[in-house]
């Protein structure tokens, strides 16, 4: 009986939880959010992934990064968060060649290994990341060249490569 009881209060409190948690999603106004972080041009003083990691310090800047959406062996997007990682953009036309499978090529693979990487997180207005993917919310895609505008730091003492940017503003670059 006791077993039972306890199902149910379990059963309960996530229902619950499933409740609230659909509420609070309700609440988020995804148009809203998209119109005032996607932008309509691409703001001026772009920096590479690489610039903008010998510019910051552990001090959060002013910063705008551009990159390639993208992660190593792994999704480049969380979970329920509107955040994602940016790899460098290449900058030769080596990939550019018809039927060229970063994915299968050597070259790609091991400039990509050793690419700085740029982690990227949406807040709202309560300072806290927004719980959409970020894929949903602001309809990016892993490949797609964009530039993050927002506040960065990187912080060499951490002993991980990765620049955080704090972004209030998204240009999605068109591809070529």
């Amino acid at each position: 009986m006791r077993s039972t009881f306890r199902h149910a209060v379990v059963a309960c409190v996530a229902l619950m939880v499933g409740v609230v948690a659909r509420a609070a999603m309700a609440e988020i106004d995804m148009a809203a959010i998209r119109g005032s972080v996607v932008l309509a041009e691409e703001p001026a003083g772009v920096l590479s992934i690489a610039d903008a990691k010998a510019k910051l310090t552990a001090t959060p800047q002013a910063v705008v990064v551009a990159g390639r959406i993208g992660g190593r062996g792994t999704s480049p997007f969380g979970k329920n968060e509107a955040t994602f990682s940016m790899l460098e953009i290449p900058t030769d036309d080596h990939a550019a060649k018809p039927g060229h499978k970063p994915d299968d090529c050597p070259f790609c693979k091991k400039r990509a290994a050793n690419s700085p990487i740029a982690a990227v997180s949406f807040a709202g207005a309560d300072g806290k990341v927004i719980p959409l993917d970020a894929q949903k919310l602001l309809g990016v895609a892993e490949g797609q060249d964009v530039v993050v505008r927002g506040s960065g730091f990187f912080d060499p003492k951490l002993g991980i490569p990765v620049i955080q940017i704090n972004a209030d503003g998204l240009y999605v670059r068109k591809a070529k």
